[in-house]
C-alpha cells in the first residue's frame, strides 16, 4: 500500500469513550468488542462478500450481473451478484510472481455480450492488462514505466487513457493497445496547463469521446481533450487521492472528492469553473474522501477514511440519507449499477478485505 494511498491512522470508534476501556476493578483495561458494520437510515445492506485479500478497487459489469474485485496480492476475483459466490479468478503468472496490487478495474462499456466481458485492470507495478472474463484469461497487455494508479474508458470503447506516479495521462487506442498522444504539463513551471504531481482520478464528459477530466495530488482537477498535449483549464482546490470525480450527465456539474478534513465534498460547475457548494460533514465528524459518484438525479454517495463510512447525501437539503458505518477499514473503492435511471442502485463498496452491497431505500429511490 505504501506509495499508493494515504493511509490512515487505525480508527477508534466514535461510539466509545475512553471510560469505557476501564474495567470496574481496579486498574484492568477491557476492550469492548469492535463493532460490526451496518447501516444506519435509508439504506440496506443486502450482501457482505469476504474476498480473503484486502480489496482497492471494484467494479460492475455493463449488465450488473457481476462484481470484480481487485486485491492487493496481484488477484481479481469476479463475484456474482445473484448469490455473493466467486465465479472467476483472474490471476496470470506475473501478477502471481509479483503480488503488486490491481489499482483500477474497468469493464468495456459496449463490448457485445456475445463475445464475453473484457475487463481493463492496471497494477502498482505498471502492469496494464486486458482480460477475458470468462475465459479467465489475459488476452493483451503492456507495461508503463511507473505506478499505474487510474484508468477509464471513453463512453464508447474506443480509447482508455491511464494515469499515476507521474504528471503524464496516457492516451490509448482501445483496439490497437497503442498509445496515440500524451497529455501533460508544459516544461515551464510558470504554466498549470497540465498536472505536477500523482495522478488518482479520470473521467471522460459521458457524453464526449473527446473530453475528460482528471485529478491529483497538486489540488488541481484539470480539463482536457485527447488530442491535445495540454490541458484546456483547470479548477484550483480539490486534494483527490482516489476515484473521487463525476459528471452528472444532465447538469454537467462536477462531484469531487477530496482527502482532507475541511471542505471533502464539493460540487463544481463544469463550464465556468467556480464551486457551486461544500457538503457539510455528517454529524459524526468529517470524512477524508477517497471515492464518491452522483447516484440518479437526486443524491449522491461519498466514502473514505478516519470515520471509514459511506453515506448517501441528498442533492438539495445536503442532508445525510443513509449510511454504512463500522467499517474495518478505509473505502478506497465503490461503484454502482442501476437498471434503469430512475431505479434505486446497487452500490458497492470495498472495505479492508471485503465487499458490501447495499440498496438505498425509501420514497425517494423507489
Amino acid at each position: 500500500m505504501s506509495g499508493l494511498l494515504v493511509t490512515p491512522r487505525p480508527r477508534v470508534s466514535a461510539r466509545r469513550s475512553s471510560s469505557q476501556l476501564l474495567s470496574p476493578s481496579a486498574g484492568e483495561i477491557s476492550f469492548e468488542p469492535i463493532p460490526e458494520p451496518g447501516t444506519e437510515g435509508e439504506l440496506h445492506l443486502e450482501k457482505e462478500i469476504d474476498c480473503g485479500q484486502e480489496v482497492l478497487s471494484c467494479q460492475f459489469n455493463p449488465s450488473g450481473t457481476l462484481l470484480a474485485a481487485g486485491l492487493i496480492n496481484g488477484i481479481i476475483k469476479v463475484y456474482a451478484v445473484s448469490d455473493g459466490s466467486c465465479v472467476h479468478t483472474l490471476k496470470d503468472e506475473q501478477s502471481i510472481t509479483e503480488h503488486l496490487p490491481v489499482t483500477t478495474l474497468r469493464f468495456h462499456p459496449s463490448r457485445p455480450s456475445a463475445k464475453g466481458d473484457l475487463l481493463l485492470a492496471t497494477y502498482a507495478g505498471g502492469q496494464v492488462k486486458f482480460w477475458h472474463v470468462s475465459t479467465q484469461s489475459c488476452v493483451r497487455s503492456l507495461q508503463e514505466d511507473r505506478q499505474t494508479l487510474s484508468a477509464t474508458f471513453s463512453p464508447s470503447g474506443s480509447h482508455f487513457l491511464t494515469a499515476g506516479s507521474g504528471d503524464e495521462i496516457l492516451v490509448y487506442d482501445a483496439e490497437k493497445m497503442a498509445c496515440v498522444n500524451i497529455c501533460q504539463p508544459s516544461p515551464s513551471l510558470s504554466m498549470m496547463d497540465g498536472h505536477r504531481s500523482r495522478v488518482f482520478a479520470l473521467k471522460f464528459h459521458p457524453h464526449s469521446e473527446m473530453n475528460f477530466i482528471s485529478g491529483g495530488w497538486d489540488n488541481t482537477v484539470q480539463f482536457w481533450d485527447i488530442r491535445q498535449r495540454h490541458s484546456l483549464k483547470r479548477l484550483s482546490g480539490p486534494h483527490v487521492c482516489g476515484d473521487a470525480l463525476d459528471i452528472d450527465p444532465y447538469t454537467e456539474q462536477i462531484l469531487i472528492g477530496s482527502w482532507r478534513k475541511e471542505e471533502n465534498l464539493q460540487v463544481w460547475d463544469s463550464q465556468s469553473g467556480q464551486k457551486i457548494s461544500t457538503i457539510p460533514d455528517d454529524f459524526r465528524g468529517p470524512s477524508q474522501i477517497y471515492c464518491c459518484r452522483w447516484v440518479g438525479a437526486g443524491h449522491m454517495v461519498a466514502a473514505g477514511s478516519d470515520l471509514n463510512m459511506c453515506r448517501i447525501i441528498d442533492r438539495n437539503s445536503h442532508m445525510t440519507r443513509g449510511t454504512l458505518i463500522d467499517l474495518p477499514g478505509g473505502v478506497y473503492s465503490l461503484d454502482l449499477f442501476a437498471s434503469s435511471p430512475s431505479s434505486a442502485p446497487l452500490i458497492a463498496v470495498t472495505s479492508s478485505h471485503k465487499l458490501f452491497l447495499l440498496r438505498p431505500t425509501g420514497s425517494a429511490f423507489s
